[in-house]
Formats: structure tokens, sequence, C-alpha cells
């Protein structure tokens, strides 16, 4: 520790700087190169067999690519606006039903709202499962068992959101004050009567935002979902494309880049309005 002396004569003791500094900045270095061990390396059980000499090589096929989709076919669009609205509706049904499935879930997988902490253990358990699967291969295995359409892209986007809504919104509970919770036990209510009427509203205005904001990542999904069957613009991308029709892909991304956008306008309008 080292000493300094202040205009009024008093001593002040300076903390000696921290140690370890170094450590951190060779653990950076560490992780970096692994990293780049790992990606750009060509032994078959270290790397991923990067060739970057094939980018270079094939460079013209993306060049070709990229110039067709600069140039979109504005004749498409008629064609495009049906399933677009389907694909809307999609987005917008997966998240109604969501939203209404995941606030009960919310409070159950949350400590505050839910002390038994076998059944609590089940519900995280179950959801980690219903995460760790891809919404495209939940959309897969449903129009093999429900059929070509909108219907197994639903319930696909409906489990994606339960997933998302209920352990972003159980987090918000776990890390607010539970003063007003255990207030409402104290006076004797019901731990359903504390949910009901402390919890929720509590919770109400993050669970909006959150149901928001998968709105925006539905409407993306479930243009990607159609690719298998399930519906909606991913039909006509899967068409599109099979055809080698870029001018008339890069209508349809234009299309959702702009819904998207109106969407994120929209959501972040309404969630001012709520904080």
């Amino acid at each position: 520790m080292s000493q300094v002396v202040t205009a009024d004569g008093r001593v002040l003791t300076v903390p000696p700087r921290p140690r370890g500094r170094h450590r951190t900045v060779l653990a950076w270095v560490a992780v970096l190169a692994v990293l780049a061990v790992t990606a750009l390396t060509m032994a078959p059980r270290v790397g991923i067999d990067a060739d970057l000499s094939a980018v270079a090589g094939h460079w013209r096929n993306g060049a070709s690519k990229i110039v067709a989709l600069l140039a979109p076919d504005w004749a498409f669009f008629p064609r495009t606006v049906e399933p677009l609205v389907q694909t809307l509706q999609m987005a917008v049904i997966a998240t109604a039903i969501g939203a209404v499935v995941s606030l009960p879930l919310s409070l159950w997988a949350a400590r505050p709202t839910n002390p038994d902490r076998w059944s609590r253990g089940a519900l995280r358990v179950l959801l980690n499962i219903v995460r760790a699967v891809p919404e495209l291969l939940y959309a897969a295995v449903l129009v093999a068992m429900v059929g070509v359409g909108a219907l197994p892209g639903i319930i696909a986007l409906v489990l994606f959101d339960v997933g998302i809504i209920v352990k972003l919104v159980s987090e918000q509970i776990e890390a607010a004050d539970t003063g007003p919770l255990e207030a409402a036990t104290a006076a004797g209510g019901t731990q359903l009567q504390v949910n009901r009427s402390v919890a929720v509203p509590d919770v109400l205005p993050g669970f909006l935002n959150q149901t928001l904001y998968v709105l925006e990542l539905n409407v993306r999904a479930s243009a990607v979902l159609g690719l298998v069957g399930a519906g909606g613009l991913g039909l006509l991308i899967d068409a599109v494309r099979s055809f080698y029709r870029y001018d008339q892909l890069s209508l349809i991304i234009l299309e959702i880049l702009v819904v998207v956008v109106v969407i994120d306008s929209a959501s972040a309008a309404i969630r001012r309005r709520l904080v």
C-alpha cells in the first residue's frame, strides 16, 4: 500500500493495484486461440474442416446470387399476399395461445410463487426439454402427424413461445422484491390468492413486454417453418428457391423485413407505455 498526503494534511492510504490482470489477458488469449484452432484447423477430430479457399474459388456464384437479390421482381407481389397474411395469422394466434398458457406456468416455475420445489423442478426440466428442440424440428414432426398447413406451424410456435416466455418471466419474478408476497402471505392469504392479487399485477408489464418480443420472433420463425410444410411464406420461399428465382426471393425477404420493422416499432411504442 502507498500513502498520499492531501492538501489539508490528511494522510490517505491507497490500496494496491489489484493483482491478476495478466491472468485475465492470458485467459482471453487462450479462449481466442482455442476458437481459432477449432474453426480453422484441418484435422478432422479437432476442427470443423473449414476451407476458406472454397469461398475464394466460388465467389462468382455468390456474387451472381447477390446481384439477383438486388433486383426484386415486383410483379410477383400479388402471389405473396395470401402467404404473407397466413404467416401473420400464424404468428398472432401462436403468440396469443402461448401467452395464455405461459402466465400460469411462469408462476409455477418461480420460487417465490411456488414453494414446492418438486413440482417447480419438474416443470423446469420439462421446459428445458421443450427449449432444447428447435421449432423447425417440431414443425417437421407435426407436419408428418397432422399434415401440411398452418396448424403444425402454430403448434410448433406455441411450444417455442412457452419455453421462452416462461423462462424469462419466471426469472423476472425471482429477481423481484419478495416483500409484498411475504406481507400478503403473513396476512393469511393462500398461495393462490397471493399470486392472483400480488404477483400477477407486479409481473404483468414484464410479461406483456416478453409477449411482444415473442411476437416479433414468431413472424420470422413462421416464415421459415413453411420450408418443412408448415404453411405461410416458407412454402413460397421453398418453391421460388427450387427454381432459383432469387429476384422473387428478394421480394419476399423485403416483405418480411417491412413487417418485422412495423411490428418492432409498434412494440416499442407499447413498451414505452408499459414502463
